[in-house]
């Protein structure tokens, strides 16, 4: 189980390497072509019930961590569904990702 770690203020998001890898393409591209959006994703419910969003920015430190130090496999069609997915609503949802 891989982290994200944003803006460093709140715990890091838990996300599989797998998906995260997926994730690090994803955001990254947005990103580096200045392009904002929103990220949602459910917490630990045991820690923070509820949902939780917030805005991705250029701008704002962003940290990938995985447990492994072998990448895994990319799939270029999960990557063409979560930009396109993103592109539609403006919302990189990650629990609808796994």
């Amino acid at each position: 189980m891989g982290n994200l770690e944003y803006n460093s203020s709140r715990p890091p998001i838990q996300v599989d390497d797998v998906t995260l890898a997926h994730l690090k393409i994803v955001i990254g591209t947005k990103l580096r072509r200045h392009e904002s959006f929103m990220m949602t994703w459910l917490p630990d419910q045991t820690t923070s019930p509820g949902r939780h969003t917030t805005w991705m920015h250029p701008s704002i430190p962003l940290v990938f961590t995985f447990d492994s130090a072998t990448m895994p496999a990319i799939d270029p069609k999960r990557i063409e569904h979560m930009m396109e997915n993103l592109n539609a609503r403006g919302d990189l949802v990650l629990d609808q990702l796994l």
